[in-house]
């Protein structure tokens, strides 16, 4: 398997790498709880369209190594990095899920985009959930925090009890096999409770809306209409309006999981952006 040391602390982390070498490249960045799995009606077909497509599981997911530490934004941004440097990428489209869409910001603001050409923000939790002086509509910290002792006292049942709300799968058109959503529960238990707490309580605190204003490159923010996980007004809605270059997708009747419900709309604004001078 394929494996390359973090940058930060030499955690071993696991990556993958389909299509052909010189292919356009498209990095991926998971959702929470995750790893590279969740994006496989993207990269599999993209791949075999001739794109590049790479991604890694985040340090306690996937095939990773367990770490109790680098869950700050900064580490877990150096640890994307990381992966770009290791197969020394260019001209990369970087698309983030959920709290992959903070680290991939951060990632551009951190180390700039020598590597990186375009910016895809895909039902991100990015600018920030929480209210703060910026965001004076956002979630009650009380409430955040309440949430997260939830999941800290019973993950299994906040993955389960989550699953159709997550996915939006009472809406016509999201119908998911029961067997492909029990896999993606099954899935989200391989992250390490350690690793599901750590990003839990690093989302109850973020605000990276003065680092999406700054950002130098084309950005796509692609969000569902339905997401309960991140609303579309306070984040995507937000985001686009916060990035200088911005478009902004909305998908309707799309939930959290849209990379699964709305599967070939999502793989076609990415086959169509990563094209893009």
């Amino acid at each position: 398997m394929p494996y390359f040391a973090s940058p930060v602390d030499g955690t071993r982390l696991h990556f993958v790498d389909h299509g052909p070498a010189d292919g356009p490249v498209i990095a991926f960045v998971n959702s929470a709880y995750f790893g590279t799995e969740m994006w496989e009606a993207q990269m599999n077909p993209l791949a075999e369209e001739g794109y590049r497509c790479v991604g890694l599981d985040r340090r306690g997911h996937g095939r990773s190594d367990d770490a109790w530490d680098g869950f700050d934004l900064d580490s877990l941004a150096d640890d994307v990095q990381g992966l770009l440097d290791h197969l020394d990428l260019r001209d990369v489209t970087l698309v983030g899920h959920s709290v992959g869409t903070v680290e991939a910001v951060r990632c551009l603001t951190r180390h700039g985009t020598g590597r990186v050409a375009r910016l895809v923000l895909v039902a991100g939790v990015a600018p920030g959930l929480v209210r703060c002086a910026d965001h004076p509509d956002g979630l009650a910290p009380e409430a955040m925090r309440e949430a997260n002792e939830t999941v800290r006292r019973d993950r299994a049942a906040f993955f389960e009890s989550g699953a159709d709300s997550f996915f939006a799968r009472h809406l016509p058109g999201n119908e998911l096999s029961d067997a492909y959503v029990q896999s993606m529960v099954r899935a989200c238990h391989v992250s390490t409770p350690r690793a599901g707490i750590a990003l839990r309580e690093l989302i109850a605190g973020l605000n990276v809306a003065p680092e999406i204003a700054k950002l130098d490159l084309p950005v796509l923010v692609i969000h569902g209409t339905h997401d309960t996980s991140a609303p579309l007004e306070p984040t995507g809605r937000r985001a686009a309006a916060l990035a200088p270059d911005a478009t902004l997708k909305v998908y309707e009747g799309g939930g959290h999981g849209l990379f699964a419900t709305h599967a070939e709309q999502l793989t076609a604004d990415l086959r169509e952006f990563a094209s893009t001078a």
